[in-house]
Order: structure tokens, then C-alpha cells, then sequence
């Protein structure tokens, strides 16, 4: 009788552990607009955007949708497919270079084809980052991310209608808030500044992104932590990424963790570690622990969660991971 008991615990553990360990679905939108018909063509997003892409398909990701040079009717296309695939994922990310602009407080993703000779060709001739948002419709976590934060020439030869409720118009993207939680929309540069160019082979941006954003175990909030400041250094402080939307407490790294943690207290863990000090949470403190659970800056952050959970040391803020005190820490 004990033997069967044993037996049948055994295989209750092993369904379980079952389901626990099965992955994520993640899906990925992956576009790059850089010749432009009638306006000066953009070097880099066609390249960024394949780096992005392999990136995620290395990184096992389940779908990974590539999208060059798009003009309205591929865009829109792509748009209502990714609308469907995203659905059914657990996780869903969509990344965008190209064009961008603000019109009436709507912000645009410019297709190759786009005149936008006047304001109210926006909506036909573009697709509304509304629109992008809506179709990212994952269980998990949903981001996209967006390079579109370039000067744009469409505003100076644009024809402005005269309304009473026609609101400003900006060469960049606007601010905008994510209505649905665990959603996270990044921007290249705050919103309503522009990026600043490089001499290498991707933006400043890009290149932060391909070297953190598929950390495996790497929390995606600590990982544009050290996208923001690494853009911060390689541009000077003249571009500081920014991302809009909050998310619970629970750790999302795009692409999970090794099955054996490694104390891994190099630059990036320290980097880590002090992003989550400077939001001074328990969540914060817990996110981080998730993701570095042994090595120096593990044992550092248990103690400061003991000192902040029984009243001593560090100031409670709340319980909550703050996105925008993370992005505004100074590097």
C-alpha cells in the first residue's frame, strides 16, 4: 500500500512539475521602413530591424513575423495577422523603426508609400500606434518597442487644417499610456524629443537592445534599465530611452532562464542592483532576486528586503515596481 502511495505521488510530482515548466509561446512583429518614396530614406531601421529579428529567433522565440520596408497595404497587413497570432501567445512583442509623428494627439507609424500632405491623410495614409498597440494581444506580457523618434520631414511640407480641436503636431512620437496591464510600450527617446544618430552599424538604441533585451532570465524591466543607460553614454545624455506602462510583480525576461543559476556578479548584476536600490521596493528588491538568486548583490539585496520589510534602513516607497523611477534614475 505504501509503495502504491509512493508510486502515485511520484507521478502527481512529475505532472506538475510538468506544467510548470512549460514555456512561454512568444511571438514577435518585427518591422523596418528605410526607403522612403519622396522623403530622405533612413539608413538603418531595414538593418536594425533583421538584427531584431534574428535576435529573437535565436533566442527561441515560437513566431517571428519580418516585415521590410512595408508600404500601407503591407503594414495594415501585418498588423491584422500578428493581430491573430498574438492571441494565443503568452508572450507577445512587437518591434517598429522607421517614421513616426504626432498629429491631433494621435500618434503615427509611417509606411515607405505615405505623402501626408495634409493632416487628415494621416489616418488613411498610416497606421495609428493605437492600432499597433491593440493588436499585441498576449496572456503574459505584452511590448513593443519603438525606434520611430527621428526628425520627421512630413510635419514642414504638410498642409495644417485650421480647427478648433485640431491639437499640435510633432516630428516625433508623443506620450502615450498603455491602458491594459503588463504592457510596456518603449520609446528610442522621450517622448517628444528626438534620437540622436551614430556612426555604427545600428542606432544607439538598437545596439543596447541587441546586447540586453534577451538576457536569458533578465527581467525586461531591468533589462531597458541598462538599455536607457547605455544609450545615455554612447549619446552623451542628448537620448534617453523611456518606457510608458506598468507591470505586477512577477519577474518577465523575454527569454527565460538556465535550467543551473550562475553567481554572476559582473557590471551588469551591479548595474542591476543598483536600479532596484534607487526604486528602494520590496517588489523591486524581489524582481531582482528572481532573476540574480545567489552571488554578492543576491546576499546584498536579501538584506536590504529584511532591513525594508521590518521598518529599518531603507525608506518604504510602496509596493510597487515604479517603470517611470527606473527610466528617470540618473545613470
Amino acid at each position: 500500500m505504501r509503495r502504491t502511495l509512493l508510486v502515485l505521488i511520484a507521478v502527481l510530482g512529475i505532472c506538475c512539475l510538468g506544467r510548470e515548466v512549460r514555456a512561454d509561446t512568444r511571438v514577435a512583429l518585427v518591422i523596418g521602413n528605410s526607403a522612403y518614396a519622396g522623403v530622405p530614406a533612413l539608413p538603418k531601421p531595414r538593418g536594425d530591424a533583421e538584427a531584431i529579428a534574428k535576435l529573437f529567433r535565436e533566442s527561441g522565440f515560437d513566431s517571428v513575423e519580418l516585415v521590410l520596408d512595408a508600404d500601407n497595404a503591407a503594414l495594415r497587413k501585418a498588423v491584422r495577422q500578428f493581430d491573430e497570432i498574438s492571441a494565443g501567445a503568452d508572450i507577445a512583442v512587437v518591434f517598429y523603426a522607421g517614421y513616426g509623428l504626432e498629429i491631433r494627439g494621435v500618434n503615427y507609424l509611417v509606411p515607405v508609400d505615405a505623402t501626408l500632405a495634409s493632416e487628415p491623410d494621416a489616418p488613411d495614409e498610416a497606421v495609428s500606434l493605437d492600432r499597433l498597440v491593440s493588436a499585441v494581444g498576449a496572456r503574459k506580457l505584452r511590448l513593443v518597442i519603438l525606434d520611430a523618434c527621428g526628425d520627421s520631414p512630413y510635419l514642414g511640407r504638410m498642409r495644417r487644417v485650421s480647427r478648433a480641436d485640431a491639437g499640435p503636431a510633432l516630428p516625433s512620437l508623443g506620450r502615450v499610456e498603455p491602458t491594459q496591464s503588463n504592457s510596456l510600450i518603449a520609446y528610442a527617446a522621450r517622448a517628444g524629443s528626438t534620437s540622436v544618430d551614430s556612426g555604427g552599424e545600428h542606432s544607439p538604441f538598437v545596439a543596447a537592445l541587441l546586447k540586453n533585451i534577451a538576457v536569458p532570465g533578465l527581467d525586461v524591466r531591468l533589462a531597458f534599465g541598462r538599455v536607457r543607460n547605455e544609450v545615455m553614454q554612447l549619446t552623451a545624455g542628448r537620448q534617453e530611452p523611456f518606457v510608458y506602462g506598468s507591470m505586477d510583480g512577477r519577474v518577465f525576461p523575454l527569454v527565460p532562464a538556465s535550467d543551473q543559476p550562475s553567481a554572476d556578479d559582473s557590471g551588469d548584476v551591479r548595474a542591476d542592483y543598483e536600479l532596484v536600490k534607487k526604486i528602494g521596493t520590496a517588489r523591486a528588491l524581489k524582481v531582482f532576486l528572481d532573476t540574480h538568486p545567489i552571488g554578492h548583490y543576491a546576499d546584498l539585496a536579501r538584506e536590504d528586503l529584511k532591513r525594508l520589510e521590518t521598518g529599518m534602513g531603507m525608506q518604504n516607497w510602496g509596493d510597487d515596481v515604479n517603470i517611470k523611477r527606473l527610466q528617470e534614475s540618473p545613470k
